[in-house]
């Protein structure tokens, strides 16, 4: 506990420790009310707004009356209702798959589905037993630097050889697949990286997949319901099919307005992640209330391409308008738009500065991302106005030019 408290207390002392704001009413408003007053939020991930959508609270207000509020218990034993199915069957048809599997939140569907497809790869049917195989060091999975967190936990609990290569770099990723050509292996990435906003090469990653034998895993969390013609996210927007990718992994908490996750693919992988995947066998589902609501909003995110151009347009104007400035948005090429400024208590102090003008943009900081290189994340909404985002610009020059970051 000695050391537990050491390390608050440096935290603290250095202003490192997170000041988490509370909101009062709904978080997802692009207007919320924090400390009594009124705020622009730039850090939401309910891109397309729907979280307050009135066909998604209309759908979860019927749901709650015919469902009540909770489970039950898990999907194997009493909480598997007809409209959590219905979300799977919907997803997987909206991902072009053929089944889909529901988890009860994006991290849990990471460190769930991974651990069960590297196991299955050790595993051997003899007569009419299924034993391991001798060696666990003949799996690999091959990871982005800069996966998201739940990919790295994930990777950490499939007893696997985990080998990272260096972000977006293909001939890195080549030379360790070349390396590892006679093991079994799985590339997994995500679609759209959580801190940087830019997106994964998948065609090349696909294309060195098969060269070299390798199952592919794309986790589209923040690509889901925003890329692409439909919004099918980083393997429409490429023009792949699903068929190309073997694990689609998302959430339905960002552009999707709910919360949980989910992974799509091929009905023979779904089908086994059923009686492998810990975190969906050993925990609740997401609640019918919620998939309810979540049914219709993966049908306002198909149906509804103005959300998607304004989503766009506004992330376009706002990093176009950021550069310009000549702050360093780093590789940003979606709705999240870093702002990188580097020093901890610099970022931290820009934030503050922003929150006095009534804005909300918080610090991204070690350990979500390296020592020195912290950044504001900022990230719009379909539902912004011009007004609202010249604002942000108009505060972010003049906090800029003050801390002499511009």
């Amino acid at each position: 506990m000695d050391k537990i408290r050491n390390i608050l207390k440096f935290l603290r002392e250095n202003n490192f420790y997170p000041n988490a704001k509370i909101i009062t009413g709904s978080p997802t408003n692009v207007e919320v009310v924090i400390e009594g007053k009124k705020i622009l939020m730039f850090c939401s991930n309910d891109y397309l707004g729907l979280a307050n959508n009135e066909v998604l609270k209309k759908a979860a207000h019927k749901a709650v009356d015919e469902y009540g509020v909770g489970s039950g218990g898990s999907r194997l034993v009493s909480g598997n209702t007809d409209i959590q199915n219905q979300l799977e069957e919907v997803i997987a048809k909206y991902k072009g798959c053929e089944a889909a599997i529901t988890f009860s939140t994006g991290y849990m569907a990471n460190t769930g589905a991974i651990p069960a497809i590297l196991d299955v790869m050790n595993l051997k049917k003899i007569g009419n037993k299924v034993v391991p195989l001798p060696s666990l060091t003949k799996n690999i999975i091959l990871s982005d630097e800069l996966n998201h967190a739940s990919i790295i936990d994930g990777c950490r609990l499939g007893h696997s050889k985990i080998v990272v290569f260096k972000h977006k770099d293909m001939k890195d990723l080549e030379s360790k697949l070349k390396k590892y050509k006679k093991h079994r292996k799985l590339i997994v990435t995500d679609g759209v990286f959580s801190m940087d906003g830019d997106i994964t090469p998948l065609p090349e990653i696909v294309k060195l997949a098969k060269k070299y034998n390798a199952l592919t895993m794309v986790d589209d969390a923040h690509g889901s319901g925003v890329l692409g013609k439909d919004g099918r996210g980083t393997v429409e927007h490429f023009g792949l099919e699903p068929s190309d990718i073997d694990i689609i992994m998302g959430t339905f908490t960002k552009a999707f307005g709910g919360v949980g996750g989910f992974v799509a693919g091929s009905k023979l992988l779904i089908d086994y992640l059923k009686v492998a995947a810990r975190t969906y066998i050993f925990s609740a589902p997401i609640p019918p209330v919620i998939s309810a609501a979540l049914v219709a909003a993966v049908h306002e995110a198909e149906t509804n391409e103005s959300l998607r151009k304004n989503l766009n347009d506004n992330a376009v104007y706002l990093r176009t308008r950021l550069n310009k400035m000549g702050f360093d948005t780093l590789s940003s090429e979606t709705q999240i738009i870093p702002v990188l400024i580097g020093e901890e208590s610099k970022c931290i102090k820009f934030s503050d500065l922003l929150f006095d003008k009534g804005i909300l943009a918080p610090t991204i900081r070690w350990p979500a991302v390296p020592w020195g290189q912290a950044r504001l994340r900022l990230t719009v909404k379909a539902t912004h106005t011009k007004e609202q985002i010249n604002l942000l610009l108009e505060n972010m020059e003049k906090i800029g030019k003050e801390l002499k970051i511009i």
